[in-house]
């Protein structure tokens, strides 16, 4: 079994925890495109983690994937051979005084979630963006995704405030959770 490497709260080196899982992370390429499709897809479809109803075709997914892969900010989990997961950071805001802030996004296969899938993405994505020379990493969560609250949490991100019904989907409103975390 794999160690996941998980950075401590207070920011210390990271340490080792186990995973139930075996998962080896490594930067994406442009040949993972149609596994992580396929994850955003089902999360679009059946969750409030992206708050849109319009599935990407392969060729939008391609696009939004070729962005990151250009930047070096993405990442995939393998188990098995398979891509179980992936996480990505890209910039928060488009104007120049927002350069040294970027946003993430992790997401798990269905049927993989709770295996310490997130965490090795995350802890990889944090390393990254750290060593990218970035300042901030924020999170914006649908506020009911408290799984995804707790994994934040875990890795030092604090909530720093909450958006009410500011999205919709599945016919009902949205509260944003905003997270930060200082690299």
């Amino acid at each position: 079994m794999n160690p996941i490497y998980e950075r401590p709260r207070d920011g210390r080196k990271a340490g080792t925890v186990k995973a139930t899982v075996a998962v080896t992370v490594r930067s994406a390429r442009a040949e993972d495109g149609a596994a992580i499709l396929a994850i955003r897809n089902h999360a679009i479809e059946h969750s409030t983690a992206l708050w849109t109803e319009t599935p990407q075709t392969p060729a939008e997914g391609a696009l939004w994937l070729a962005a990151h892969l250009e930047r070096g900010s993405a990442f995939v989990a393998e188990a098995g051979g398979e891509v179980v997961g992936f996480a990505v950071y890209g910039p928060w805001r488009q104007y120049d005084g927002y350069r040294h802030t970027v946003e993430n996004s992790v997401y798990v296969r269905e049927g993989r979630h709770g295996l310490g899938v997130g965490s090795a993405l995350m802890a990889v994505l944090v390393d990254a963006a750290r060593e990218a020379g970035h300042h901030v990493m924020i999170a914006g969560i649908e506020s009911g995704n408290e799984a995804s609250v707790r994994l934040h949490e875990r890795f030092g991100f604090r909530v720093v405030g909450v958006i009410p019904e500011v999205g919709t989907k599945f016919g009902r409103w949205l509260d944003l959770t905003l997270m930060r975390l200082a690299l």
